[in-house]
């Protein structure tokens, strides 16, 4: 049976004044510190420096916002296990940037290309399969999770740190899946899809600066 909305919703597709209002929020948290990405004042501690970083880091808060609010879109077993399967392979991606395996360069262009692709998915209401959709999130969570091991030797506490980091990982996927279900029905979900639009626009910003 099709999904009866209400009759306000029904009457043409436009999300009104909603989207505007919601994109000009996003971008006035996100723009002014967007410059000021992973700059973290004083020397690198344990659990909280670990744990400031993605919060500071608003390349990493667009992807993992994005990981969330990309798996409470496509809904069932995604709303769990995108997010999930993020920080996991981050730490992976993390043992590589310990080793600094990855040529110098293609570490911040994966990232950025990161936010286009999951930004865009979510603009496009993209059902992937679950298993796609698991390989697109792990392969972009190497990216994520390489510089945070690159720096973790000059942190004072490294297992702290790498704990910080993750357990803020964690709760922005939390965050992202609360505003993906919280925002799903809004005017047929396109204020969803726009912060989707928002994220890939942050990932154009990062990707020319």
């Amino acid at each position: 049976m099709a999904r009866k909305f209400p009759r306000r919703l029904r009457r043409g597709s436009s999300a009104g004044p909603v989207v505007p209002v919601v994109l000009s929020l996003f971008a006035a948290v996100i723009w002014p510190s967007a410059a000021a990405a992973h700059v973290l004042g004083g020397p690198m501690g344990g659990f909280g420096s670990g744990f400031e970083h993605p919060l500071l880091g608003f390349d990493h808060f667009l992807a993992m916002l994005a990981v969330g609010l990309w798996g409470a879109q496509m809904g069932g077993r995604s709303v769990w296990s995108l997010p999930a399967t993020f920080p996991l392979i981050m730490c992976l991606g993390g043992v590589l940037g310990l080793l600094q395996v990855a040529p110098e360069g293609i570490i911040p262009i994966g990232i950025a290309v990161s936010l286009i692709v999951l930004g865009g998915v979510i603009a496009a209401a993209f059902v992937a399969p679950e298993a796609a959709a698991l390989v697109i999130v792990a392969f972009f969570a190497i990216f994520h999770g390489y510089p945070h091991g690159a720096i973790v030797p000059a942190a004072a506490d490294p297992a702290a740190y790498t704990v910080g980091f993750v357990v803020a990982t964690g709760l922005i996927h939390i965050l992202g899946i609360g505003i993906g279900l919280g925002l799903a029905r809004l005017h047929q979900g396109n204020v969803v899809r726009m912060l989707g639009v928002a994220i890939a626009v942050g990932g154009v910003f990062f990707l020319v600066t």
